[in-house]
């Protein structure tokens, strides 16, 4: 049998965090025109039979002996919040500060990807993508919901009250705000930026390499992706519930079905087969095309709600509803009722939300990290905690305060009763108290479904890389069996419990899969850290050289002025690579083997030119010449054509480091001031090494 297991060659801890730049050897000799196929099995054995054995046990358990199995979940649940509700605030606390500290530090600065690489994705369609991410089942289940239940039984104070309505908004956008985006961009930032800035694998035992180095890629490094499996398989688990018992509600209430058991258990089955379909089809087929209706309908129903809801309360109440949420972010963080030992409402809501979001978070931070490549973590952190939660407090506020303002203006007694009754038919009889009720009954139905479908096929599509070890092109199979033991593992925790045992499973994994995350966080803060003393190091360290590094040379201002209006084609910037700049690198590495040192020197195909000298357990120095092409400038151009505009084409020879490219151009440098400009920068490496040491 072949298994397939992507990972990075094993390099020093320091070195592996300043690998952004690519170094290896190109082939020596061109792709055979009949590559190999490829394996039947591309996994990691010890996560994915891991994970696989533990679920499947769990769902034999689940269905021999459901009335046991019921008991253990509501004993696992009960244990865990009364003996680690404290960890689980403070966890999440820990988490937001620590994300909001890396956007508004110096380590902000820092991109997610090479020094020199740009944005996927311009800023409209990046806000698209987090604004499709930051919506799910549960909108749909609790937008009506949670206000309400907090209205009718508020943690402290009377019920049905003014007082109590802005309690419960206040409540509602702190379980959607930004400590759930913390949570998730955690996880998306330390994945974005060990995969794409040091080309580690897009899993999350890549943000350990810098606490346990190689070690990732043993048995700690197995335990910390099975985690990670398993809290996603419960979390997206517990969202199928979640969607579940709003669709059959949404079918009792259009055609009278009884929502009972079976009836979910049937529909997991129904969609489940949709979702495994739009996991065959792919991403961009299957995926993004039910995002992209996702999407649609939801702003159809939110725009539907303003409008046809009490439009000017909404405006007024959601400039409140945040100013208040913004007044007690501080104090509601800490919240944990210890001295009111009598109140039990933070386990049935908070603690259930922070384990929920925890359990998702590699879900949905491989999904956040997958599209912010490019971006600098500042520009991601605001991003991220922002733009999801503008429009979550958004939809929150059209369909809680307008639920409220039926109740606490107009009367409507119903909604309180069918809250306390069955929370997933709230949104249905909301709509009553709405024109074209069955129209957007029905379009709520088919919009749970819709998210019930990317929820699944989304999250079977995290834990087939997971489990193949961050591999992204994986066998069929692989993505079809996780999308079909997320369906099972759904209905057999429905039949042990129903919603309450989804609830425990996702509260009971998220657990390990904290500590995990906070181990992330000193991770992810050792390796931007040790990255910004190297840049100061680089910016500030004195040299001897009377050059500068950047491109400082001993031209005449006459040489200086040719060369900036000169415009030179692939072929001159080729033959100077190889005539100056590889001979002047071989000069520098025959000195440094003098010095008993090993340096390598080396050329690609697209005509670089490197020197990699190894410094043993430390950071190698790596220092590249490449060609870069560049399109002509607007004043010598008379015929805009594409084919005249190729021609007119022009290269420079720039430097780039490990970090990326350094921006300047050494064409036209003599040998002599190239060995300058590559000990220059060795001279501020050694000095680095110094300083970290």
């Amino acid at each position: 049998m072949k298994f397939g297991f992507a990972k990075l060659s094993k390099t020093p801890i320091v070195t592996t965090l300043f690998m952004a730049e690519e170094t290896k050897k190109p082939q020596e000799s061109p792709p055979s025109p009949n590559p190999p196929k490829k394996p039947w099995i591309q996994i990691n054995p010890p996560v994915f039979f891991g994970a696989a054995i533990v679920t499947i046990a769990l769902i034999i358990f689940t269905f021999i002996d459901a009335e046991r199995a019921e008991q253990f979940f509501e004993g696992l649940n009960d244990t865990i919040k009364n003996n680690f509700g404290w960890f689980y605030i403070a966890s999440v606390a820990v988490f937001l500060v620590f994300i909001v500290y890396l956007g508004v530090s110096r380590l902000g600065l820092i991109r997610l990807g090479p020094d020199h690489s740009e944005p996927d994705y311009s800023y409209a369609t990046w806000f698209a993508m987090l604004f499709s991410a930051g919506m799910g089942i549960g909108l749909m289940f609790f937008g009506v919901a949670e206000p309400v239940s907090h209205y009718i039984s508020p943690p402290e104070g009377d019920p049905e009250t003014v007082e109590a309505a802005r309690e419960a908004m206040r409540i509602t956008f702190f379980h959607w705000g930004v400590h759930a985006w913390a949570i998730y961009a955690v996880v998306a930032l330390s994945l974005a930026y060990f995969a794409f800035r040091h080309n580690l694998p897009l899993t999350i035992r890549s943000a350990f390499y810098p606490l346990i180095g190689e070690r990732i890629y043993g048995p700690i490094g197995h335990t910390i992706d099975t985690f990670a499996v398993l809290g996603t398989i419960f979390g997206v688990a517990t969202s199928l519930g979640v969607g579940v018992t709003q669709i059959g509600a949404g079918l009792e209430y259009l055609f009278g079905w009884d929502n009972s058991t079976i009836l979910q258990v049937v529909l997991i089955a129904v969609i489940t087969a949709i979702a495994t379909l739009s996991v065959a089809l792919g991403l961009d087929t299957g995926i993004r095309r039910i995002s992209e209706l996702n999407i649609i309908l939801a702003i159809v129903l939110v725009l539907f709600v303003l409008i046809a809801g009490p439009t000017v309360f909404l405006m007024e109440s959601l400039v409140q509803n945040t100013g208040a949420y913004i007044a007690s972010l501080f104090e509601q963080t800490f919240h944990l009722y210890a001295y009111e030992s009598e109140i039990t409402w933070i386990d049935d809501w908070t603690l259930l939300y922070w384990g929920w979001w925890i359990a998702w978070a590699p879900f949905v931070g491989m999904f956040i990290a997958r599209v912010s490549r490019g971006r600098t973590i500042r520009e991601f952190v605001v991003g991220v905690l922002f733009v999801p939660v503008g429009f979550t407090f958004l939809w929150m506020t059209a369909f809680g305060d307008t639920a409220i303002h039926l109740m606490l203006f107009e009367g409507v007694t119903s909604l309180g009763e069918v809250v306390g009754e069955d929370e997933s038919k709230a949104i249905f009889v909301f709509f009553e108290y709405l024109p074209l009720t069955t129209l957007f009954s029905t379009l709520a139905t088919l919009l749970v479904i819709t998210f019930f479908v990317t929820s699944s096929d989304s999250g079977s599509l995290v834990v087939d890389m997971l489990t193949s070890g961050g591999e992204g092109q994986s066998p069929l199979w692989q993505r079809i069996f996780w999308a079909i033991i997320e369906g099972v593992v759904a209905a057999s925790l429905l039949l042990a419990g129903g919603l309450a045992a989804l609830q425990a499973g996702a509260v009971a994994s998220a657990l390990p899969f904290t500590l995990i995350m906070l181990f992330m966080c000193l991770g992810l803060y050792k390796a931007v850290r040790l990255e910004t003393v190297k840049k100061l190091t680089l910016k500030e360290a004195w040299t001897r050289s009377p050059g500068a590094s950047g491109g400082g040379s001993k031209l005449s201002w006459k040489q200086r002025l040719s060369t900036l209006i000169r415009h030179p084609k692939k072929a001159e910037v080729m033959e100077f690579l190889q005539t100056r700049a590889r001979p002047a690198l071989e000069e520098v590495a025959e000195e440094l083997r003098k010095k008993d040192l090993e340096p390598e020197v080396d050329a690609g195909e697209d005509g670089r030119v490197w020197i990699l000298v190894p410094q043993g357990n430390e950071t190698d120095f790596y220092y590249s010449v490449r060609p870069r092409s560049y399109e002509p400038p607007a004043f010598i151009l008379d015929d805009t054509r594409a084919d005249r505009m190729e021609k007119l084409k022009f290269y420079r020879a720039e430097v780039h480091l490990k970090e990326g490219g350094q921006n300047y151009d050494i064409m036209g440098l003599s040998k002599d001031e190239i060995i300058n400009d590559v000990i220059d920068h060795y001279e501020k490496h050694l000095a680095f090494l110094q300083n970290i040491r």
